[in-house]
């Protein structure tokens, strides 16, 4: 079966969201470019690797290229909306790839789909007939650092950190390393 590669070339929206509760939330990636949308399932680590790595290309390709990157997200491209429903999940994401369309001055962003064995680095950013199904998403810097913003508050909009070790908090508290094990209620200390 030959290898699908979905590609937004100018997509009307290129968003990380999540599905569920804190603590119990399922991350997605979801592109929507005229009436095609497609949702990957990603990781919530791998959604903070990617604004990290996303933030440092934009700052590269500003230095490098001249490219018109901007400090702060343009108003018009702050989306605080939820993801487009139904959210129906195309594949899981394994491997993710980014890099710099010069020719259009673009950030693409690959994200291949998990796959049992390693995957072959040269399918990356290819056309290449064998490899996993894939998504690439071409972005303007500004929607780039738009998508960075966003999957930051997104990470961010979870469980609060427990203040003495950083692992999140439960509704029921949690048992803290730093306390001996012993559970920390979410209340202590708050009056």
């Amino acid at each position: 079966m030959s290898r699908v590669i979905h590609v937004f070339r100018q997509p009307d929206r290129f968003v990380a969201g999540t599905v569920g509760e804190p603590g119990d939330r399922t991350f997605y990636l979801q592109a929507s470019e005229d009436v095609r949308t497609i949702s990957v399932t990603i990781e919530k680590q791998q959604v903070v690797v990617l604004a990290e790595r996303l933030s440092s290309l934009l700052e590269e390709v500003a230095s490098r290229f001249g490219a018109d990157v901007p400090e702060e997200v343009p108003e018009d491209l702050v989306d605080v909306d939820p993801l487009t429903v139904p959210v129906e999940e195309e594949f899981r994401v394994g491997t993710m790839g980014l890099g710099w369309d010069a020719d259009s001055s673009a950030v693409v962003i690959e994200l291949l789909a998990i796959t049992e064995g390693e995957v072959d680095e040269t399918v990356v950013l290819d056309d290449t007939e064998e490899g996993p199904d894939a998504v690439r998403v071409f972005l303007s810097p500004a929607a780039a650092r738009a998508f960075a913003e966003r999957a930051d508050r997104v990470v961010n909009a979870g469980r609060k950190p427990c203040p003495l070790c950083g692992e999140p908090l439960d509704p029921t508290g949690h048992i803290c390393p730093r306390q001996n094990g012993y559970r920390r209620d979410t209340d202590a200390g708050e009056d």
